[in-house]
């Protein structure tokens, strides 16, 4: 760059690589991967001074993720650059580059801020005293400093526009985004001929040409179809085998009523949760494609007996508002999570319902007056239930308020109570370790892959997790539909035995959702 005022800025003492890119990170993209330091390969990393103090003003907040990965961005730098001399001249990392933390002498130095960088900054972004558009500035710095190219890597879509607009190129932190291209359709379908679905039908497995199963991954679930139109659901278990769908016909939560699948996506969806031998089930489906409720009743199905492998089923969500927040929620936790876990409460009472339906969601064939008769259900004997206390905002037995008649308790209720089903709050999971329990994770979209990480290493040994969520729906400004927890989820853990996938695309709730969740 020709210097037309004759300033000339001070040489940096940096030892780069002058084959490889220069690579000038964000803050955000610290806070999203704190390991992002190590995953530039060979690659000179640079990091504005201006960073350090975004990081410091973060470092504070004690109870949130972002403050966890500040304070852990913090020790990293400080093992890696121990002394002044190794931040002024950088220093070389295991993965074959460099890293070094920039101070940008236009901004520095008084003398420097009429320089032609300054003066084409100021042209574009007037304001020096945002923490943006100093990084920009240092990333300039950089780029003038050091062999091309250089490149800003950052996670605000806003700073990327600014830095292209003074001529420096931007890219987002792709090395936990998932590929473009991520299982488009539900599920794949296999050509076979009659007599091979015949043979499937009555051994219940069957071998796929090598051909056909180079193209699978391990517990992916197909679609068996003969030139007759013939079809015949299966599961590939490796080594070109595929078994048919070990499901019944339907599952019943304890007093509840039975369910049942509606459609093929959801009979892959029960095979996967009810296969013992499955730890891990990702599951992505739009609105009203039956992802709670199948994923309750299965956990149900499982923990009804002294029998089951299962103690209890926990259920949570992370805390994110859709639209404008209404702010902090009065009482105790429980009550401060009731309006998050709503949804949970709906589709137990779908499940074990207080009164009897007519037409229930999901229900399976009603049972005759006649066996009603001979004895009665347990559905019904849990109804004859009662609570001792009246609702919150009454007076019970222990406590003030006048004494009317005692309210019955719901079915669910009483398994709430019992411990049998608990529904927690997303954030106090950290340091548990959960044994023993059917965990279900809903709207995992909003995660980050490390925050996805981090509840999965929670599940001990006999436990199972299931991650539902929809990745078009997304409130989490620090995610898109490929790099959330559990898109990033699944693209890393297909192929294992330990997990399988499914994903929902048929709406059951009403044709009205399932219209708008098409066409809104």
């Amino acid at each position: 760059m020709e210097n037309l005022s004759g300033i000339t800025p001070p040489k940096l003492k940096l030892q780069v690589s002058a084959k490889a890119k220069t690579f000038v990170v964000d803050t955000n993209v610290l806070l999203h991967d704190p390991q992002s330091i190590f995953k530039f390969a060979d690659n000179n990393l640079a990091i504005p001074v201006e960073v350090l103090e975004e990081l410091d003003a973060i470092k504070t907040e004690q109870s949130t993720e972002r403050g966890r990965n500040a304070r852990r961005v913090h020790r990293i730098l400080s093992e890696l650059l121990p002394d002044s001399r190794s931040m002024h001249e950088g220093v070389k990392l295991s993965t074959g580059g460099t890293l070094s933390v920039i101070i940008n002498p236009y901004m520095a130095d008084p003398a420097l801020r009429d320089a032609p960088l300054m003066q084409k900054l100021r042209a574009v972004l007037a304001d020096f005293g945002k923490k943006d558009n100093r990084i920009i500035a240092a990333a300039l710095f950089i780029q003038e400093s050091f062999p091309p190219p250089t490149i800003l890597v950052t996670k605000d879509v806003n700073v990327a526009l600014k830095a292209r607009a003074v001529g420096l190129e931007a890219q987002d932190y792709l090395n936990d985004k998932v590929p473009e291209a991520i299982d488009e359709d539900a599920y794949r379908e296999i050509p076979v001929t009659i007599y091979e679905i015949q043979r499937f039908c009555s051994e219940g497995e069957f071998s796929l040409s090598e051909a056909d199963a180079e193209s699978l991954y391990l517990n992916e679930y197909v679609l068996l179809r003969s030139d007759e139109g013939k079809t015949m659901p299966a599961r590939y278990y490796g080594d070109g085998l595929v078994k048919r769908l070990r499901i019944p016909d339907s599952i019943k939560a304890p007093g509840g009523i039975a369910i049942r699948s509606r459609n093929l996506e959801q009979q892959f969806f029960m095979d996967a949760l009810l296969d013992d031998s499955i730890s891990l089930v990702t599951c992505f489906g739009k609105a009203g494609t039956g992802k709670t409720l199948l994923s309750i009743g299965c956990a149900l199905h499982q923990t009804h007996d002294d029998r089951s492998l299962y103690d209890g089923v926990s259920i949570t969500r992370p805390v994110m508002a859709l639209g404008k927040d209404i702010g902090f929620l009065p009482g105790t936790m429980e009550e401060k999570m009731k309006p998050w876990l709503q949804p949970y409460f709906d589709a137990l009472e779908v499940l074990m319902p207080s009164k009897p339906t007519k037409e229930p969601q999901f229900a399976a064939k009603k049972v005759s007056k006649k066996q009603q008769k001979k004895q009665p259900s347990a559905l019904e004997a849990s109804r004859q239930d009662t609570v001792t206390a009246t609702h919150p905002g009454g007076g019970g037995p222990n406590g003030g308020g006048h004494h009317g008649p005692a309210a019955p308790m719901k079915p669910y209720e009483r398994l709430i109570k019992s411990g049998l089903v608990e529904v927690e709050a997303l954030c106090f999971i950290r340091g548990r370790s959960i044994a023993r329990r059917f965990f279900i994770l809903d709207e995992a979209q909003q995660l980050t892959p490390h925050e996805v990480k981090t509840v999965i290493t929670r599940i001990s040994e006999g436990s199972k997790i299931v991650l539902i969520g929809d990745p078009a729906q997304i409130d989490n400004p620090y995610v898109d539909s490929r790099s959330n927890g559990l898109v990033y989820c699944h693209n890393r853990m297909k192929g294992h035995a330990l997990s399988a996938h499914v994903k929902l695309t048929k709406g059951e709730r009403s044709k009205l959702a399932e219209l708008a969740a098409d066409l809104l």
